[in-house]
């Protein structure tokens, strides 16, 4: 049983570092992308602003989906736990559950059960990170195209 214990978690931990690398690398993609796209655009100032905020959340959202589709597929694979309290295991369960992880805002309704837990620490953290790399490309984007006009 320790061993089998062992081998979940190690592959749980496999499963999480391969899900962190994929949705920061999209993140990085995205930022990419948009500050080219940004830069072309012949249209107002504003607008360009307007389409980087809508393109950081089309990002978030597909991570928050990458990050649900993961725990729809641990929490019917039994091998790493399972979510419970207010989860009846479709897919947008997982989907509210990994926005309010994603987001740091933990609801409290569902609960992760074993080694699945693992993977809602680290959802909290990349989301918080990617949240913030947003803000600052954010930042960056208003001081040069925010005109004050």
């Amino acid at each position: 049983m320790f061993a089998e214990d062992h081998a979940n978690l190690l592959s749980a931990t496999g499963i999480n570092a391969l899900i962190v690398v994929l949705v920061v690398l999209m993140h990085h993609e995205v930022l990419v992308r948009l500050s080219g796209l940004l830069a072309k655009m012949h249209s107002r100032h504003h607008f360009r602003l307007v389409v980087a905020v809508l393109g950081v959340l089309l990002a978030h959202t597909a991570q928050v989906w990458v990050f649900a589709a993961a725990y729809f597929f641990m929490h019917h694979a039994d091998a790493w736990g399972s979510l419970t309290g207010n989860f009846n295991g479709s897919l947008l369960d997982c989907v509210y559950f990994s926005f309010s992880t994603f987001t740091t805002v933990g609801y409290g309704d569902i609960e992760p059960i074993g080694a699945l837990r693992f993977l809602t620490g680290i959802e909290g953290l990349s989301g918080l990170v990617l949240i913030t790399w947003s803000a600052s490309f954010l930042f960056v984007k208003m001081q040069r195209y925010w005109t004050g006009s």
